[in-house]
């Protein structure tokens, strides 16, 4: 296609030129805000500069600076997408539309996951095409990982990722218009630590008005760590680099250093006398504070906002089967998991059992770190939001098996993904080690989800009842087949 016929729009930063295809139009690393560098990583988002003349948006940006991930027999490429790209300006955001035309669509805007310490907009998960093609108008967000987005440091405001996240939240709102989006019909949806991200923008103050609706997949309403549990992540990561643990000690030290001390904090014990590990020691950086979201949506948007919240019902297991961690884990490790989550070990794990009284140690671990990661965060946002929303909020179950490893893999952490996306029947996503497995995806299942994905974000109706606000009860509509 010419260049000449390629689409140009402007915005108030300037001038941007896409690429026009058959799944409409699509520009690429629009900044958000100014490129984090030096000091600056450590800075809330600015305002990016601008530029003259028209910026080339037909090309990725670069990524926030990210360790490798490794899961096993498992091909998670397509959710971590290409790692660390190297480059300034990664705080950028992709917009794909039908068409840059004065329309009024809706909007949504995706927040990837990766435990707060990897991934990007670039995943090839997170393909808009679908969404595009169902009249939305896509934006897919990079926000600052690890150390630059989320310790704690003296001199540096705390939850960086987060303002960045709501940073460009402002941008959507002052700029989609320009491209065929209305900013007064934006959903924010997140999986994983985006759904997390998400789930706090409820109870963010300075969220109020910025969208109209969200969905949290898989997230965890009372994720964040305590400032107490921060201090101690803080105090670690100084004493491996060798520095004060402020913003300005930080800020002088290469994102290389930041990466390659990772594997030394691996195993801190983030236990106090008032905190459990909210994330069971699989990542060492979270949210940082005082009240839980789950418990402070009064504070925040929430109450104006229509919620679509859910869980998959296996999620542990991609923590276990990918790693052989299912056939191999012993009473002892199923205790290991209980301690760090429960304060009552013991007792937690009785319930478990009475829930499985035929389960196998890998079983009971798998349900326990669900339940502790993303099922008892997700019950407690549903419930809080209830209470405040007036038969706004309505609540999920995904429970598609993936066949992947053996068929063992089951409906775990991601596997609802390629459905929302609406890809699950892409070759890449099929074979015993990727996500969805050797098996064809259950016929008209991706359709389901994506249309009420759609449907809500469009009417704020996913197809389905709300929980009752009189009793609070979460009722989940299942989607499995």
């Amino acid at each position: 296609m010419s260049r000449q016929a390629d689409p140009v729009v402007e915005t108030p930063a300037g001038a941007v030129r896409g690429l026009r295809d058959g799944s409409g139009e699509r520009y690429r690393a629009l900044p958000y805000a100014a490129a984090p560098t030096g000091a600056g990583r450590f800075a809330p988002p600015a305002p990016h500069p601008g530029w003259s003349g028209v910026r080339d948006a037909t090309r990725p940006s670069p990524t926030a600076p990210q360790p490798v991930r490794d899961f096993g027999r498992l091909d998670m490429a397509p959710y971590f997408g290409p790692g660390w790209v190297p480059g300034e300006e990664y705080l950028t955001v992709d917009v794909h539309t039908p068409a840059a035309d004065g329309g009024r669509r809706p909007v949504m805007v995706f927040v990837h996951g990766g435990g707060f310490v990897t991934g990007s907009n670039r995943a090839a998960l997170y393909d808009g095409r679908a969404f595009v093609r169902d009249g939305i108008v896509l934006v897919t967000v990079n926000y600052r990982l690890g150390i630059p987005g989320f310790l704690d440091l003296a001199g540096a405001p705390a939850n960086r990722g987060l303002l960045d996240v709501l940073a460009a939240l402002r941008w959507v709102h002052d700029t989609v218009g320009a491209f065929g989006g209305d900013p007064g019909n934006l959903t924010v949806f997140g999986q994983s630590a985006g759904a997390t991200l998400t789930g706090a923008l409820l109870a963010t103050p300075e969220a109020e008005g910025l969208f109209q609706r969200a969905i949290i997949q898989s997230g965890n309403g009372t994720g964040a760590f305590t400032p107490e549990q921060a201090r101690r992540v803080t105090t670690a990561a100084a004493a491996a680099l060798g520095v004060a643990p402020t913003a300005e000690a930080f800020g002088a030290i290469p994102d290389e250093r930041f990466l390659a001390v990772l594997p030394a904090l691996a195993g801190l014990d983030l236990r106090t006398s008032t905190a459990m590990d909210p994330l069971a020691g699989l990542s060492l950086f979270s949210l940082v504070l005082p009240v839980q979201p789950a418990d402070a949506l009064a504070d925040g948007p929430a109450g104006h906002v229509d919620l679509l919240i859910g869980t998959n019902t296996e999620e542990g297991r991609l923590y276990l089967v990918p790693q052989g961690d299912l056939e191999s884990t012993t009473g002892a490790d199923v205790l290991a998991v209980a301690t760090r989550v429960h304060a009552d070990p013991e007792a937690a794990l009785a319930r478990h059992r009475a829930a499985r009284p035929d389960g196998t140690p890998g079983e009971l671990r798998s349900a326990l770190l669900g339940q502790a990661l993303f099922e008892s965060g997700t019950t407690r946002m549903a419930r809080a939001h209830a209470r405040i929303s007036g038969g706004r909020t309505h609540v999920y179950s995904f429970g598609y098996r993936s066949t992947a490893l053996e068929g063992r893999l089951g409906a775990a952490h991601t596997v609802e993904l390629p459905f929302v996306f609406d890809i699950a029947d892409e070759p890449w996503l099929h074979g015993d080690t990727r996500l969805l497995g050797p098996d064809p995806a259950p016929p008209g299942l991706a359709a389901r989800v994506h249309g009420a994905w759609v449907a809500f974000a469009t009417t704020g109706d996913p197809a389905w009842a709300p929980c009752t606000p009189q009793d609070f009860a979460v009722e989940a509509h299942s989607l499995n087949k």
